[in-house]
């Protein structure tokens, strides 16, 4: 494992222990979270990685920093936020990248979770009998995972890499469905080949 996989890795750890703590603590938009130093204590997790998970949930809109008053959940529904920052951050080909990038690893997750989910038959109903784009595919797959943190997140990297206007070849359909019958046999190996097969990304 490189040192950007790990990172990643630390990253989606703290959002995923974050979003247990906001529920087990039933908090709503506009309430204040746990300052850095008590989130790394509670979470067991080093406060540089702390620091840079809330940095990257603070661009992603979901929470706000307040000075002199702390850090709040943010009401983030809109995107307006995507529009004003897909001005100016998304110049940035780096920044372009990294969109992409973060939007296929939450997809993947999303896939992951998914397979241990029940309504996978449901979902492979629908793929063969309707005609989708690959947008409503996989917000079915958001929705699936049962991950309320990363359906919301999908759900912003989605318009911002919706702004980007990529022109890329679209995946078949066949490639859907094929995903769609691994996620009902479960085959984690198979899932996460498959997925990348259609998003034409190296299988090595």
């Amino acid at each position: 494992m490189n040192e950007t996989e790990n990172n990643t890795k630390v990253y989606i750890e703290i959002v995923k222990q974050l979003r247990d703590m906001i529920e087990k603590d039933n908090l709503k938009s506009g309430d204040k979270i746990p300052s850095e130093r008590e989130l790394s204590e509670r979470l067991s997790a080093g406060r540089s990685s702390v620091r840079e998970a809330l940095r990257a949930l603070e661009l992603l809109g979901l929470i706000e920093t307040r000075r002199g008053e702390g850090t709040f959940i943010r009401d983030f529904r809109g995107n307006h936020l995507v529009k004003l920052l897909s001005t100016f951050i998304l110049q940035d080909e780096k920044a372009k990248k990294d969109v992409i990038e973060t939007k296929y690893m939450i997809e993947m997750d999303c896939l992951r979770l998914a397979a241990a989910k029940s309504g996978l038959g449901q979902l492979k109903s629908w793929a063969e009998t309707t005609a989708f784009s690959d947008e409503e595919f996989f917000t079915r797959i958001a929705a699936l995972a049962d991950n309320h943190l990363f359906y919301r997140i999908w759900e912003i990297l989605k318009d911002y890499y919706n702004s980007l206007q990529i022109n890329e070849q679209s995946a078949a359909r066949d490639d859907y469905l094929k995903l769609a019958d691994s996620l009902v046999l479960g085959n984690e190996d198979q899932i996460l080949s498959m997925y990348r097969r259609l998003r034409k990304l190296s299988l090595s």
